[in-house]
């Protein structure tokens, strides 16, 4: 997955936080509710705006910064 097809960085929105497109809801966000346990299910039920591929985005975005974190190291 690509997850540049559905995150975003604008200095104008969420001052420069990576956010879901078309949306104000950050990564940061979806990753706090999925470490405090909510299912993917019960966000996009929360966030009808949202959908899987925009999770799993989410998670791609965190795993790739991490990965880059650890080569920069």
């Amino acid at each position: 997955m690509n997850y540049l097809n559905y995150i975003e960085i604008r200095a104008d929105k969420r001052f420069g936080k990576p956010c879901i497109k078309g949306t104000r809801i950050s990564v940061y966000d979806v990753l706090n509710w999925l470490s405090n346990g909510m299912s993917k299910e019960e966000i996009m039920a929360d966030f009808n705006e949202l959908n899987i591929d925009m999770i799993n985005a989410c998670l791609g975005f965190a795993a790739d910064k991490e990965h880059k974190l650890r080569i920069a190291s």
